[in-house]
């Protein structure tokens, strides 16, 4: 068979710049999720109120949880003659209504836009608040929109909170652990995990509780859960730093690693076999102990279930969507399966997607899918009409790219809108991959039944 990857080609520019659906959400609302998975945290964005409005029931859609963003509340004069004291005012504000143990603030397209100096108002605000009692610690964060993803947003506000927080000191037996932005139950599977090989763990952001709690008797307006601010800045005394994203830049990671000298190791999401045994192996090797018994037998049962399945996916044809990093753990895994990724497309523009997929699946795909940057759905749906696709791989914004193909939607990643469950898809570990194989495997089945003219009802 060929190598060659297949013949169709991204839309011509036009003259102009414009973007119809956009692949990506904004750069402050990664920023806002990110602050969230901090203990005691709440996220304030330096803006108009719309931007928290729109950013809040976006993400309540997804996780079905509550969630409260802060906001300066800017109008056109403070667009005019800056937006320092309503900043100030805010900060005073949320730190009586909520008591938190920290603020995280995020700029919006406005103050970007106007030049607002946070860090110079944050500073005046200390020296005007110096004495009082019980005021939280601030981080602050630059996240204009229009200049990122809600990705970039993400790491950027970790970065920042390593930043601003971190401190040195004698080594100690932790290892930190930063996933990126993935499930909530993905967060609880990493834990479990790093505490099953006996490590200490720091895991930043946790989202497990804070996007994914009980049901209570009494609202709370900080919800439980989050990563310990003192553990956060005991980072840089841990013994090593474990971080997923093979297309990211500079990182809370590489931070540790350059002003603590913290060991670094960055590694792929363990999206699928291949993946997963790499961050195993990576565990094995800074725990000094063996993978233990029970993640074998996952993995054993993974691979009989590739087996069983394999009739149903092999030789399939896929596009894929959203999030950078996720895409690449996620063509790895289609491709161990027997799935072809035709297309792959991202709003991100890191440069390095292409080389991580082709780095990722390896020798596993007779031909390399092909790989797009800066994408909008207008463009995703104008190139997969040329192709011959048996299903969609994204979030819930490919539906309607979906249904128009009449092909199968896998839903997986964020935002998941039209789904219940978004916030407890397990993307990682055997145990994940274990899911999205049933997934994609059921899918196929109930295609062929959907399609044929008389149904069958065995397999």
């Amino acid at each position: 068979m060929s190598t060659n990857p297949p013949t169709f080609k991204k839309p011509k520019k036009p003259n102009y710049i414009s973007t119809t659906n956009a692949c990506k959400l904004c750069t402050p609302l990664g920023a806002c999720l990110a602050f969230k998975g901090i203990e005691g945290a709440v996220p304030y964005l330096h803006g108009s109120q719309g931007c928290a409005t729109y950013m809040r029931r976006y993400i309540i859609s997804h996780y079905n949880e509550p969630i409260d963003i802060a906001s300066s509340s800017l109008s056109e004069k403070h667009a005019v003659y800056g937006g320092g004291p309503n900043l100030k005012l805010g900060l005073t504000n949320v730190a009586a209504k909520y008591r938190p143990q920290l603020i995280g603030i995020a700029t919006t397209c406005l103050t970007e836009t106007i030049g607002d100096d946070v860090k110079m108002y944050l500073h005046q605000y200390a020296e005007d608040t110096k004495g009082s009692v019980g005021l939280p610690t601030f981080v602050n964060v630059s996240t204009p929109s229009y200049s990122g993803t809600h990705m970039e947003g993400f790491h950027a506000a970790i970065r920042e909170v390593v930043t601003q927080l971190s401190e040195g000191g004698p080594r100690n037996d932790v290892v930190n652990l930063l996933p990126g932005f993935v499930s909530s139950a993905d967060y609880r599977l990493l834990a479990e995990t790093m505490t099953d090989f006996g490590l200490g763990c720091t895991l930043l952001p946790d989202l497990s509780e804070t996007m994914d709690g009980p049901a209570l008797l009494e609202y709370e307006k900080i919800q439980g859960g989050g990563t310990p601010i003192a553990a956060i800045k005991a980072m840089g005394q841990s013994q090593a730093t474990i971080e997923f994203g093979p297309t990211l830049a500079a990182t809370g990671g590489t931070v540790l690693a350059e002003k603590f000298s913290v060991p670094y190791h960055r590694i792929g999401m363990p999206v699928g076999i291949r993946e997963t045994d790499a961050f195993f192996s990576l565990l094995e090797t800074i725990s000094g102990r063996p993978t233990p018994e029970k993640y074998a037998k996952q993995r054993g049962r993974l691979v009989d279930a590739y087996v069983d399945g394999h009739k149903y996916i092999f030789g399939k044809r896929a596009i894929l969507y959203g999030e950078e990093d996720l895409l690449v753990g996620m063509c790895s895994f289609l491709a161990e399966i027997g799935v072809q990724p035709v297309l792959c497309a991202s709003g991100g523009t890191s440069g390095k997607l292409k080389a991580a997929i082709a780095a990722a699946t390896g020798d596993t795909l007779l031909e390399q899918p092909q790989v797009f940057e800066g994408m909008d759905f207008f463009e995703i749906s104008e190139m997969a009409e040329q192709l011959d696709l048996d299903l969609v791989v994204g979030h819930s914004k490919g539906y309607p790219l979906a249904k128009k193909l009449n092909i199968p939607l896998i839903r997986v990643g964020f935002p998941i809108h039209d789904r219940v469950g978004g916030q407890r898809i397990l993307h990682l570990g055997y145990a994940g991959a274990q899911h999205l194989f049933d997934l994609v495997a059921n899918a196929m089945i109930e295609k062929k039944q959907d399609d044929s003219p008389v149904g069958y009802f065995y397999m």
